[in-house]
């Protein structure tokens, strides 16, 4: 057993694990953050995408001896539902998804791409969210969301 400290969504946590415990396990099953999804468990779909010291990457082979004293932000980081996310605000009024699973993963790596590019080609934000897979086919519009975040983000008209 070991300890490790992370900093989740800003708050510092102490978790009591097994140092090869996947992070996925410890957000969902150690500190009750269930936004992030289990999808594949081989690092494939995206579904546990989370950032680690502002990179996107994907949780649920990342080990917690790995991620011990980082910046971890889950999709719970990322709003609330009275002030949401300009990402989140854009996915629902494009009504970007549909069953949501894949959501929490595809809104973490957009936002690793608007925080490192504030103004992408449709092309950059098709190759940020290549490690995304959506099962329903709402692709179109999650690329029209990301590209409306953007735009929010720069404080013009949506």
């Amino acid at each position: 057993m070991q300890r490790g400290n992370l900093i989740v969504n800003g708050n510092p946590v102490e978790i009591a694990a097994d140092a090869d415990t996947p992070l996925l396990d410890v957000l969902r099953n150690h500190l009750g953050l269930r936004g992030t999804k289990f999808g594949c468990g081989l690092e494939q779909c995206g579904c546990c995408m989370v950032l680690v010291d502002g990179k996107p990457e994907k949780s649920c082979g990342k080990p917690l001896s790995v991620v011990a004293g980082k910046q971890i932000v889950t999709i719970e980081g990322l709003g609330t539902p009275n002030e949401p996310h300009p990402l989140q605000r854009a996915f629902i009024d494009e009504q970007a998804g549909q069953c949501g699973y894949c959501l929490p993963g595809i809104l973490i790596s957009a936002k690793a791409l608007l925080d490192r590019n504030p103004s992408p080609s449709r092309k950059e934000v098709a190759e940020a969210l290549d490690d995304n897979i959506c099962r329903c086919g709402s692709h179109v519009r999650i690329m029209r969301a990301v590209e409306r975040a953007a735009r929010l983000l720069r404080g013009e008209a949506a």
